[in-house]
C-alpha cells in the first residue's frame, strides 16, 4: 500500500503491542464476538497515519469438508517430507511408486466396473 500524502510506503500494523507481521486475516479469523480491532496505517517517509477500528458484531462459522481436510493435511505432510529428501533419485523412484499404485488403482476401479458385462 502507498501512503496517500507522499505515495510512500505504508506499514500495517493490527492493534498496538502486537507484531508488525502480525496479519489482519489471521487477526480476523482469531477475533471474539463485539470484539473491537485496531489497525493502524503508518507512513514512514512523511508521518502521515491512520487508525480504523473494526467491530465485529456476529460471526458465522460453517464446517469445512473433513475429507478434504484431511486430504490437504497428508498433502502437506507428503510435501514436508519431500522437501527433506536431498537425494533426486530417491524423489524419481518416489513419484514412479505414486504412478505405479495410481495406475493399479485406476485399473482396480475400472475391472469393477466392468463386472456387469460393460
Amino acid at each position: 500500500m502507498e501512503c496517500p500524502e507522499c505515495d510512500g510506503p505504508v506499514t500495517v500494523e493490527v492493534g498496538r503491542g502486537q507484531p508488525l507481521s502480525t496479519s489482519i486475516l489471521d487477526t480476523l479469523l482469531d477475533a471474539d464476538e463485539d470484539e473491537d480491532l485496531i489497525i493502524l496505517r503508518d507512513c514512514w517517509a512523511c508521518g502521515w497515519d491512520e487508525e480504523r477500528s473494526v467491530v465485529i458484531e456476529s460471526i458465522e462459522t460453517t464446517p469445512g469438508d473433513t475429507d478434504a481436510i484431511e486430504r490437504t493435511e497428508l498433502l502437506n505432510e507428503i510435501m514436508r517430507e519431500a522437501s527433506k529428501i536431498d537425494s533426486t533419485a530417491t524423489l524419481e523412484d518416489a513419484f514412479a511408486e505414486l504412478r505405479r499404485k495410481r495406475r493399479l488403482e485406476t485399473g482396480v476401479a475400472n475391472s469393477s466396473n466392468n463386472v456387469d458385462g460393460g
